[in-house]
């Protein structure tokens, strides 16, 4: 059995520190120190019996890791994992990969000039539903993909706007939360090439959005519509639906519908949908229940994390891929402002 992975975590805050208490629990790997200048974080990695340092690039230096969790607020995505490469550290960052496309791209071509992977936390794409969900709309279980829908709809309480940048840019259900849900569905069905978008405040009357609408159009033709909100009382949203986090009451609803020529999905419940025999509207429909296996991702990921330190396996979302999702959000916010129909692809371009 190859010695345990030396894993070290940036930003001990509420994910950093469930990465922690991956980490601790693992049989790949094990806690090298943590990172973050905050006495709260000080006092955490006391109890913890484990190295703290305010600086990142001391950790580094001093505890050599062999890997690194970053973390840390977006802002800081960029220095850390350019630090990283460096050093020649394998780094796990946290989405977005970076604050802006143009950012993401400085990344990119630090990855490119060194070779040090770096592996991007859209842990979802290692669930084993939307692994599943994939498989059915590349194989061609689904016949050619025609139409994609897309829901996340929930309420958050008040007091999640108590935290001034949540009522800023940047802090909305857009960047926060759809991020996921478009990763999700370039992940199952392939690039997205235009976006229409428009967005509203009208609830809270904060800066941010809270509700935005959203027509999308996938590189092989089929044609997709997201609505988000975080102002209603709803089932619809990937948080409630899919058990993933059991913090959230989960809610036997779909979030996700991916429909083709030859069958039609429902995702997180799994139910496919086709014609046994003749097909048309006047002939009954059939229901399967697909049953993936059940693991969580999280921990799937830093398993993965692990083995593409060690080179035995390559970034299930690499930087450049998560880039991509990062440009879709980024042409969703352009199309809501200027009322224009908007290519991420065109985004990354004008910002390499």
């Amino acid at each position: 059995m190859s010695a345990p992975m030396r894993i070290a975590v940036a930003g001990a805050g509420l994910i950093g520190r469930r990465h922690i208490e991956l980490i601790e629990a693992s049989q790949d790997c094990e806690l090298a120190g943590i990172a973050d200048p905050s006495p709260a974080a000080r006092e955490y990695a006391q109890a913890r019996k484990v190295a703290c340092y305010a600086d990142h690039r001391a950790l580094l230096e001093q505890e050599k890791p062999d890997g690194l969790v970053i973390a840390s607020p977006n802002t800081l995505h960029l220095p850390m994992a350019l630090d990283c490469a460096a050093a020649g550290v394998p780094a796990l960052i946290e989405k977005p990969v970076t604050e802006t496309v143009a950012t993401a791209q400085r990344l990119c071509a630090a990855v490119k000039r060194t070779g040090v992977p770096m592996l991007v936390g859209h842990h979802r794409r290692h669930n084993p539903i939307i692994k599943s969900a994939r498989e059915a709309v590349t194989t061609g279980k689904l016949g050619q993909l025609t139409a994609v829908v897309g829901l996340w709809l929930l309420k958050k309480p008040d007091d999640y706007f108590e935290v001034a940048w949540r009522r800023e840019q940047g802090g909305g259900p857009l960047l926060i939360n759809l991020i996921h849900d478009i990763d999700n569905l370039r992940f199952i069905c392939g690039e997205i090439t235009e976006v229409q978008a428009l967005t509203s405040n009208k609830v809270r009357g904060f800066v941010v959005e809270d509700t935005a609408a959203l027509l999308l159009r996938f590189a092989s033709g089929a044609l997709g519509t997201v609505t988000v909100s975080d102002a209603t009382p709803a089932p619809w949203s990937w948080e409630l639906s899919s058990g993933e986090n059991p913090a959230y009451p989960r809610q036997d609803q779909p979030c996700y519908i991916f429909s083709g020529t030859g069958g039609s999905l429902s995702v997180p419940n799994m139910e496919l949908w086709s014609y046994a025999q003749q097909a048309g509207w006047y002939a009954p429909l059939s229901r399967e229940t697909i049953a993936p296996p059940a693991f969580d991702p999280l921990v799937e990921q830093l398993r993965h994390f692990c083995a593409v330190i060690r080179g035995e396996e390559q970034p299930l979302i690499t930087a450049e891929d998560a880039m991509g999702t990062l440009a879709v959000v980024e042409a969703v916010s352009e199309a809501a402002r200027t009322g224009q129909t908007i290519s991420p692809g065109r985004l990354m371009e004008q910002a390499a």
